[in-house]
């Protein structure tokens, strides 16, 4: 289990403990974090659970795939360090995990 921090566009910050094996979007899903709509639920389909992943952490969360990178073309105000949160596997190596999340995911 790890420890994800979930820090809005206005500054407020929620840290919450999600289950190895689950993504960092289902992390926010299942712990009622604002800001991550999932609207295709996880399937790399809509750019809605766009996040900025903390410089200290771009490394452990690993490189965007070609079809996500693909889809962040869809998201607003990307970022070199933005990732689609449905992309992103939670292990041990995760914890402490920091991601921000945009003004808008529309």
């Amino acid at each position: 289990m790890a420890k994800i921090t979930y820090i809005q566009h206005d500054g407020d910050q929620q840290t919450v403990e999600v289950k190895n094996g689950l993504s960092v979007m289902e992390g926010a899903i299942r712990n009622n974090v604002p800001g991550i709509d999932a609207d295709c639920g996880g399937a790399c389909a809509c750019a809605t659970c766009h996040v900025y992943v903390d410089a200290d952490w771009l490394q452990e969360a690993g490189k965007a795939s070609a079809m996500e990178e693909s889809m962040l073309d869809f998201a607003e105000n990307v970022e070199p360090n933005s990732r689609l949160s449905c992309q992103i596997r939670v292990s041990d190596a995760l914890d402490g995990l920091v991601v921000r999340l945009p003004e808008s995911q529309h």
